[in-house]
């Protein structure tokens, strides 16, 4: 029961630990014939990786990824894909004082409740090191995504850090790859950076909200009742290290609607069922509409930090801990890139799961 895999068709189990000598996934059930390559997944383990600005943790990583099987002449052979990322630039000693102690805020104490036995070493597998490994996976995920559904485009971007918040009458699409933050607000982006260097100086940390849509996704996936598509990709973002809420649409601002407010009316155009709004962020009853996919969820400020706190060690004594290494002050940075990544694997999933069950298109013709 280790429970290291998701997917249902198209399945991922990813292996390792933040100080190990690698990690990475095994990725199952992905279609034949695709092309793939090494290169093609690094470009997206780049927008990852750690030390690509000083906004997140120093920690210097290539993060190449290498394909051990699955493939042949560029394509995928329809068997296992074994994807591996070596740690390069791991600093262990950084952990030697707190290997006794219990961080608060931190899955330490929680670990050790359960397994009696834990990695002080970046956290091991509660480490957000371990996120580069689904990142690979995306990487596949995107490949066979641009064969089977071409149309189909996942973006993720930062709307909150902090008490910070984007102006939405600057939204700018086309500022997100501009700025450390993914961020599009370019005004934002630059009182942000101002907010953060301040943040980092305290030695404190702080949390983000991000949004995700993803456009072109098809009409008919997911399944009414436990496969319903908003409770995968849910699910999918609540795995992300440091990820404390998930919102689908609308989602919790929906309480406070009338049913008037909330409902989107439909009309007839000239390619089919077309929505005055999108408050139900493109899925209704666990099903796509065709309409964009819009979610967010929240994520933590990072428990390691430099300020001095009181805790436990494990024979339950009362102590003070202050977290060296080299953490990130928002994780929330590094988790735009791994959001899209577990987009896109749910997404071919479901779209592997509509296929087999239906065919390539949906079954229920309007107009």
């Amino acid at each position: 029961m280790s429970l290291n895999t998701y997917g249902h068709l198209f399945r991922v189990t990813t292996w390792g630990e933040s100080h190990g000598p690698a990690l990475g996934a095994t990725v199952d059930g992905c279609p034949p014939g695709i092309e793939i390559s090494e290169e093609a997944i690094q470009v997206w383990m780049d927008r990852r990786k750690p030390g690509t600005s000083r906004y997140t943790t120093q920690r210097r990583e290539a993060d190449a990824v290498r394909i051990l099987s699955g493939t042949y002449e560029g394509r995928t052979t329809g068997t296992p894909i074994q994807l591996m990322i070596e740690n390069t630039d791991q600093r262990s000693k950084d952990y030697g004082e707190i290997a006794e102690k219990f961080r608060p805020g931190h899955a330490d104490i929680a670990y050790w409740q359960k397994y009696g036995i834990r990695d002080p070493r970046g956290g091991g597998r509660s480490s957000a090191r371990e996120t580069a490994a689904r990142v690979a996976a995306g990487g596949v995920a995107r490949a066979v995504l641009a064969e089977l559904a071409p149309g189909l485009a996942i973006t993720g971007y930062m709307v909150q850090m902090g008490a910070r918040h984007i102006d939405r009458a600057r939204f700018d699409a086309d500022e997100i790859g501009r700025n450390p933050f993914w961020v599009p607000d370019a005004e934002a982006a630059v009182e942000w950076g101002e907010y953060l260097d301040e943040i980092r100086k305290d030695g404190q940390s702080v949390g983000a909200m991000i949004e995700l849509s993803i456009s072109g996704a098809p009409a008919g996936l997911g399944a009414p009742i436990y496969a319903k598509l908003d409770t995968e990709l849910a699910a999918a973002m609540m795995s992300i290290n440091a990820v404390k809420g998930v919102e689908i649409g609308e989602g919790l601002a929906a309480a406070g609607l009338t049913g008037g407010d909330n409902a989107d009316e439909i009309f007839m155009g000239p390619d089919g069922p077309e929505y005055g709004s999108n408050h139900a962020g493109g899925i209704l009853g666990g099903i796509s509409t065709g309409q964009d996919i819009v979610l967010r969820f929240a994520v933590k400020p990072t428990s390691s930090i430099l300020q001095t706190r009181r805790t436990i060690t494990k024979s339950g004594e009362p102590t003070e801990i202050v977290t060296k290494g080299r953490h990130d002050p928002c994780v929330g940075i590094r988790a735009v890139p791994v959001a899209e990544a577990m987009a896109a694997a749910v997404m071919l999933d479901h779209l592997l799961l509509h296929r087999a069950q239906v065919g390539p298109g949906p079954r229920g013709r309007i107009g």
